[in-house]
């Protein structure tokens, strides 16, 4: 019978909260030992047969999945993938653009990314000098691939809220890309251009008149996003501001979610963080 946080801390743990384990209260421990796999012998005070006969109901119920804590960014890749999987990798340069190649013997897409490219096989997913992507970078990369989009940029700009279903999103967009931009470079546009420029951005501020900066990159071949920048120090008295911008095409390359995630990679390249 599967071993729940409380069984074990009921029916296995000292319950005396002398934190030898590492952690303040024997609940606690128990908590990290069902959900995290965390070792069972941090105890020191049961007795090795205990352990070896409650890690082996653990390892059944750890087996199962049963209990324990997701691994939200495994999830998601694991659903991207399949999502992704009918992809055939001689069609995505007429719809996601880049152009294909042979790598290791295979046949792989190399697609601009920011100022690299990715190699795209059937099974694989690596920056072009063979470096690993994180997981959620995969993620992102295979939702475009998955969402099926071919049309080029129109040139239409439109900021999130003008999307279907992005209502919800716009307080996350506020909190965590733009306000985090505008305390990095308020005051400091010439440090803004300079980290623009350093990840592909072509400066569009002529074509923007009312912003005193504007910045365009092409995270993708398809997929451009313009960043809109007003510095508190030329709007008599009104505070810096900064918006980003999509194509009116974007939401057939890119689901809510993607959008998201790359608004919030443009500001973590941008700050640096």
């Amino acid at each position: 019978m599967a071993l729940s946080v409380v069984d074990l801390y009921r029916d296995i743990l000292p319950k005396t909260n002398c934190s030898d384990c590492g952690f303040l209260t024997c609940l606690a421990f128990a908590g990290m030992v069902v959900s995290e796999k965390y070792p069972m012998n941090k105890c020191p005070h049961l007795d090795q047969s205990i352990i070896d006969k409650v890690q082996k109901e653990l390892d059944g119920q750890y087996a199962d999945g049963k209990w324990l804590k997701r691994d939200m960014a495994q999830d998601a890749l694991r659903w991207a993938k399949e999502k992704s999987s009918s992809m055939e990798i001689e069609e995505l340069p007429d719809r996601i653009g880049g152009k294909l190649i042979h790598h290791n013997g295979y046949q792989a897409l190399e697609l601009p990314y920011f100022t690299d490219s990715v190699l795209i096989t059937k099974d694989h997913l690596v920056k072009k000098e063979g470096v690993e992507l994180s997981r959620w970078e995969q993620v992102f990369i295979l939702n475009h691939i998955a969402q099926g989009g071919r049309s080029f940029p129109t040139g239409t700009w439109k900021g999130l809220i003008e999307f279907p279903n992005t209502v919800s999103k716009i307080k996350s967009m506020v909190e965590h890309v733009e306000k985090p931009l505008i305390e990095t470079f308020r005051g400091r546009v010439d440090k803004l251009m300079s980290a623009a420029e350093s990840i592909g951005g072509s400066d569009m501020t002529g074509k923007f008149d009312s912003a005193d900066f504007a910045v365009m990159f092409k995270p993708f071949p398809k997929v451009p996003v313009m960043l809109l920048f007003w510095d508190e120090e030329e709007r008599d008295g009104f505070g810096a501001e900064v918006k980003l911008l999509f194509d009116e095409t974007i939401i057939e390359h890119l689901d809510i979610e993607s959008i998201m995630f790359l608004s919030e990679r443009i500001k973590q390249l941008l700050c640096k963080d």
